[in-house]
């Protein structure tokens, strides 16, 4: 695939925030690709409901049983606030670095390149991670096709496995190479698949709820956060659950590609917040009706299913014939998701090039598909080498990095958060609106979300925390997590001696006027 530099020249204004607000600079991708129902759809496949639920659903069952529907929707109330932070920041400066130009304008260049990096790597691991269950789906798929077990092992020989993950993540790479329209084309039938057999489970296992032995009588306790037995056991279901939401800010990454830049993705990503906190309760209440979430058995919380529920499911509450929908769905959630996931990543990566805080050859844009083309095949090369790595040193990678993957999200969802609050506070006192969404709510949600960082740190330094893993006595989610964070103050300080003009803050500032990339 060839590459060539794209960039905008001075004067062509393409690409510019509306009026030149906010300093956003021209990067050439395609612009008016994505109207508000795309915007949305984008936003739901990144997240990949069905994916998130049969990875995370018997997990947190495990952390807060009952309660694992309170926890859901304790996990939508921060990520709603900050949502309403993302949507009030692409106001005014509608940039596909998304939480890396608004942190940078709001505290400085160090804490939004960290910012930025949070981000990126969080996005890595959930696509390491989106590969290997799409991996695993793919042979028990084939394996009901052709009705034979061998088949559908294939999936748990590591070799084979991994190579069906690289092959994955190179396809998913090429099709985000050929731009949102070619994304957006697929993601439509995607999604109303996902929600569809969503759907006919939800059902399913409602007129089965009283199937088996450990079927529970629906009780609104279970929707009381307040009854979970443990802080420690509240933070790690709701560090999951806001693993589940993650993906939504999607929308605000395809901004500058999207038609009305400044209000569209902030709409959108309401829009795909409200259907997954339903799907997730629906899906959440039902399912423990029909199985409850304890540890025997079809329990959720059964420790040798609980990181593939649907897969014990499946045939026990839709059927053999219904069940392999199921299948079908989850990997049609993570395949989309491994697609659409592509857009964050290389859009933020593109965005720190295009603004000096990374390499310049990260700032191209193919000129035929108007996408960051290098962006994206870099990001999928260490997607691939990251869970071959992860999954080669432990195998249990799959569980800790979605714990450690929780660490991430709190850490840059509640930076862009507090960045809104700082970046509009001599607007605070010109109305109400201003006062609530501009820097009440955002502050809010920054702070529930810097708590859960917080106490979410602390307690992963045991043992015990996820799989149970260690690494010289320390839990290996601790290791993993806050060995990513420390990567990222390394490349942060490297990047400071190749481009000191960023770090000095003479490339983007809060004042910064609407630029074009110099020739």
């Amino acid at each position: 695939m060839t590459q060539t530099d794209a960039r905008p020249r001075a004067g062509d204004g393409a690409g510019d925030a509306p009026g030149g607000a906010g300093g956003a600079r021209a990067k050439g991708l395609g612009g008016n690709s994505v109207g508000l129902t795309g915007s949305a759809v984008i936003g739901i496949s990144t997240v990949a409901p069905v994916y998130c639920l049969t990875s995370t659903l018997g997990s947190t069952a495990g952390e807060v049983g009952l309660q694992m529907p309170a926890v859901f929707l304790a996990g939508f109330l921060p990520m709603l606030l900050v949502a309403f932070a993302y949507r009030e920041l692409n106001r005014v400066m509608p940039d596909c670095g998304t939480s890396f130009t608004w942190t940078v304008k709001a505290f400085g260049p160090r804490v939004g390149w960290m910012c930025g990096w949070g981000l990126v790597i969080a996005t890595i691991i959930v696509l390491s991670n989106l590969a290997g269950v799409a991996a695993s789906f793919f042979w028990l798929l084939a394996g009901e096709i052709t009705g034979s077990e061998s088949v559908a092992g294939l999936g748990d020989a590591k070799a084979v496995h991994i190579l069906t993950v690289l092959i994955l993540i190179a396809v998913a790479t090429a099709i985000s190479y050929r731009g949102m329209t070619a994304t957006k084309g697929v993601q439509y039938t995607l999604v109303a698949l996902q929600l569809l057999v969503l759907g006919v489970f939800v059902a399913m296992a409602l007129g089965r709820a009283d199937s088996f032995e450990t079927s529970l009588s629906f009780s609104m306790e279970w929707l009381n956060p307040f009854a979970v037995e443990s802080f420690a056991a509240f933070t790690a279901g709701l560090s999951l659950s806001i693993f589940m939401y993650w993906g939504w800010d999607a929308c605000l990454a395809a901004n500058e590609e999207t038609t009305g830049s400044d209000r569209t993705p902030g709409r959108a990503a309401l829009i795909a917040m409200v259907v997954l906190v339903g799907a997730y309760l629906a899906t959440g209440i039902a399912a423990q009706m029909a199985v409850g979430s304890g540890e025997k058995g079809l329990g959720l919380a059964n420790p040798d299913t609980s990181d593939n529920v649907f897969a014990a499911l499946a045939g026990p509450v839709m059927g053999p014939g219904l069940g392999v929908l199921l299948f079908v769905a989850v990997l049609a959630s993570a395949a989309a998701s491994l697609q659409t996931t592509f857009i964050p990543v290389a859009r933020t990566v593109l965005a720190m090039s295009s603004y000096q805080a990374l390499p310049p050859s990260y700032a191209r844009v193919n000129s035929r598909f108007k996408t960051p083309g290098r962006a994206t095949v870099v990001a999928g090369a260490a997607t691939g080498a990251f869970y071959t790595v992860m999954t080669l040193v432990s195998e249990n990678v799959l569980i800790d990095t979605v714990y450690a993957l929780g660490l991430m999200i709190c850490f840059y969802y509640s930076l862009t958060a507090f960045a809104c609050a700082w970046y509009f506070r001599r607007e605070l006192t010109r109305s109400p609106r201003d006062l609530l969404f501009k820097g009440l709510f955002p502050g809010v949600g920054g702070a529930l979300l810097a708590a859960v960082f917080a106490k979410t740190l602390y307690d992963m330094g045991d043992p015990a925390y996820g799989s149970g893993s260690a690494v010289l006595g320390v839990g290996s989610v601790f290791v993993i997590a806050v060995g990513l964070l420390l990567l990222g103050v390394v490349l942060m300080t490297v990047m400071s001696r190749r481009s000191p003009a960023f770090f000095r803050g003479e490339v983007l500032t809060r004042d910064t006027p609407s630029l074009i990339v110099p020739e």
